[in-house]
């Protein structure tokens, strides 16, 4: 057995039965949930609380990663969204047209990541425009809808996932 039959069989592109693909998604959707706009989610609860210091230091964090989100969004926006359409079209034709599974699942790990960049940015937006007002309830309202569209890509995703398993195999 030689080095690329042992990579190939280490490393499978068959990606919806690879435990790796859903540890990875795991990973991803609780990395987004945890992260809202770039301040972890225990700061936000301590703040929450009434934490005088940790509210002042919420709102320095939210006020620094806020005007980044913004000044990256203002400068390259147009960029990025056209790099984000080129790469999400070339993995769905690539996945849905030509089949092949591994675009699928990059696809359905993507395309919520852009979703939820979206989101912060939209989020960041509104947060500067009001002067950071109610930051801590804003924050939560955010992680939660971050982790709404955690459930629902969740689910397409499994279920997708569960359909090519299953019409791949032999019991079909």
């Amino acid at each position: 057995m030689d080095f690329l039959d042992l990579v190939t069989q280490v490393i499978d592109l068959r990606s919806f039965s690879n435990l790796w693909y859903w540890m990875v998604l795991a990973i991803l959707w609780s990395t987004l949930s945890h992260w809202v706009l770039g301040i972890p989610h225990d700061m936000i609860q301590r703040a929450r609380r009434g934490d005088e210091e940790s509210l002042h230091d919420l709102r320095i964090l939210a006020e620094i990663h806020s005007r980044r989100v913004r000044k990256l969004a203002d400068l390259s926006g147009v960029l990025m969204v056209a790099a984000s359409a080129f790469v999400l079209s070339a993995l769905a034709v690539l996945g849905w047209v030509y089949g092949i599974e591994f675009c699928q699942a990059i696809l359905l790990l993507i395309l919520p990541l852009l979703l939820v960049t979206a989101l912060s940015i939209h989020t960041a937006h509104s947060l500067i425009e009001t002067g950071f007002e109610n930051l801590p309830n804003r924050l939560r309202q955010h992680r939660l809808m971050v982790q709404g569209m955690g459930v629902i890509f969740i689910f397409l995703t499994a279920f997708w996932g569960m359909y090519v398993n299953l019409s791949v195999s032999r019991l079909y």
